[in-house]
């Protein structure tokens, strides 16, 4: 029997360490391995999501018109947050469809992300002094955190998650489950 100390030891390591890397389903003309050598790490995706400078949103409009938008954005503690008017196209369809795919700029390095975004109103203050220091960081601007509180942030939360930088040889996934 373990006891819960352990338990709460064995998820914080867990979490740390991330996902579960498995392999995507492709048809098998694509030629991916069916072991689980080559899976890339964790790491990989939360490295060049931190590192990404431009993030591609893409959406669905209620008509079902597929919508894609680069926009700045900060990764923190495995989501995605990113801001813009509400009056955009990228905006109205996530009010009406939450489902989104983000995905970075390259081709052959590649990070997707299948998941959900929605809006966070009234973001408490210790996540929007956050993200005005990550901005200023990596940005060289950014809003005040009291803009922040009251400009309209959106948070991206993956679902699923792909990547590879070889073809087919490291394709990854990762299925993930978010607390709330």
């Amino acid at each position: 029997m373990r006891r819960p100390n352990q338990d709460s030891k064995k998820k914080q390591s867990n979490q740390e360490a991330g996902p579960i890397a498995s392999r995507p389903h492709i048809p098998p003309g694509y030629g991916i391995p069916k072991d689980k050598r080559g899976l890339l790490p964790w790491s990989h995706v939360t490295e060049r999501m931190a590192n990404a400078t431009h993030y591609w949103i893409c959406t669905v409009s209620p008509d079902g018109r597929p919508h894609a938008t680069p926009v700045d954005g900060l990764w923190l503690e495995g989501r995605l947050y990113f801001g813009g008017s509400p009056e955009t196209r990228r905006a109205r369809n996530l009010a009406a469809n939450p489902a989104a795919c983000v995905h970075l700029e390259s081709g052959t390095d590649v990070v997707i992300l299948h998941g959900d975004a929605s809006e966070l109103r009234a973001p408490d203050r210790s996540l929007t002094i956050r993200l005005a220091e990550a901005s200023a960081k990596k940005y060289g601007y950014g809003l005040k955190p009291e803009d922040w509180e009251v400009a309209g942030v959106r948070v991206f939360r993956p679902r699923v998650v792909f990547a590879w930088k070889q073809f087919p040889k490291d394709a990854t996934r990762w299925r993930l489950q978010n607390d709330d």
